[in-house]
């Protein structure tokens, strides 16, 4: 099932070969906090530490979610931290022809399928639960049903095990088919979805290395099995620990984490250390300034030194 299907797509090229190509990711829903804080230093050092590149992509396709000036406030609060990126900015609201070039492939392959399923449907007809649910029975895989018309778009899946090594956690493994089941890839709202978007963009930005939280984790085979329908690379992967609140639950935008705060000269410090503390990194000087700690966080960096298990903050 293997092909070149995307061989035609128009791709953004870079004039330059790298080893190390690595890339931060953030939704435009509200400002950076410490989980996405971990992330991006995570990135960047480990991008900086291979003499790689560092690049910034938006994620902006789910818009009922987007806040204005949201990426503009992502973007300033990198920089006070200093936590520069290569090249231009990366918006996936500009790259929809390139998803759907990418869905068209599929379609034209046999290997996406129409379906009119709601929720609701999927719920009542599944007859097994999956690591993120009821798993789809398959009511669309050979037509739609008589009446029925498109809501959304699903690749298929069959009965193998998509697995890879992680560089924090080591080899992971899931059966795609009892797991997962054929998943959407463009939603019932119009929307692409996530999976399909970030391998077409980890494609059209040469993304040779992704350093990302855990709780992208059960993604990832989902992501190998479309770079392998799409004849696209993957890249090697590296899944942090997640920061946590006093609740257990992820810090984020909808648990209320508490923003960066960036308002003085100095406040980058003691972010950048907590965040390095987090990561299991060697502590810097106590005297260090905000450029002498990432210079010596790069020196010091080691993927190895990561813990695998997520960790309560003062988030």
């Amino acid at each position: 099932m293997t092909g070149r299907l995307l061989a035609h797509t128009p791709r953004r090229r870079h004039n330059h070969r790298v080893n190390y190509r690595g890339r931060f990711a953030p939704s435009p829903t509200g400002a950076l906090h410490f989980g996405s804080l971990v992330a991006a230093l995570a990135g960047w050092l480990d991008a900086h530490a291979a003499g790689g590149e560092w690049l910034l992509r938006i994620e902006d396709l789910d818009t009922p979610r987007n806040r204005p000036g949201a990426a503009d406030a992502i973007r300033r609060t990198l920089e006070r931290l200093g936590l520069a990126w290569d090249g231009e900015v990366h918006v996936q609201s500009r790259e929809i022809g390139t998803y759907r070039a990418a869905l068209d492939a599929l379609i034209a392959a046999g290997h996406a399928y129409p379906c009119a399923c709601t929720r609701t449907e999927v719920a009542s007809a599944s007859t097994h639960v999956g690591i993120e649910g009821p798993v789809y029975p398959g009511t669309c895989r050979s037509g739609l049903p008589p009446g029925r018309s498109v809501r959304a778009w699903r690749v298929r899946v069959d009965d193998r095990t998509i697995a890879f090594d992680d560089r924090i956690r080591g080899r992971i493994e899931q059966h795609l088919e009892r797991d997962v089941g054929d998943f959407v890839v463009h939603r019932a709202d119009g929307i692409f979805a996530y999976q399909l978007a970030v391998v077409v963009d980890d494609a059209a930005q040469c993304i040779t290395d992704v350093v990302r939280g855990a709780d992208l984790l059960d993604s990832t085979p989902r992501q190998l099995w479309l770079q392998h329908l799409l004849g696209l690379p993957s890249p090697r992967h590296a899944h942090l620990p997640l920061a946590l609140n006093a609740q257990r639950q992820k810090l984020s935008k909808q648990t209320f984490a508490r923003a960066v705060d960036l308002d003085h000269a100095d406040a980058a410090v003691p972010w950048l250390r907590q965040a390095l503390a987090f990561l299991g990194q060697v502590p810097p000087p106590i005297d260090a300034g905000r450029d002498a700690l990432l210079a010596f966080a790069i020196d010091h960096w080691s993927i190895a030194r990561i813990p695998a298990s997520d960790s309560i903050v003062d988030g």
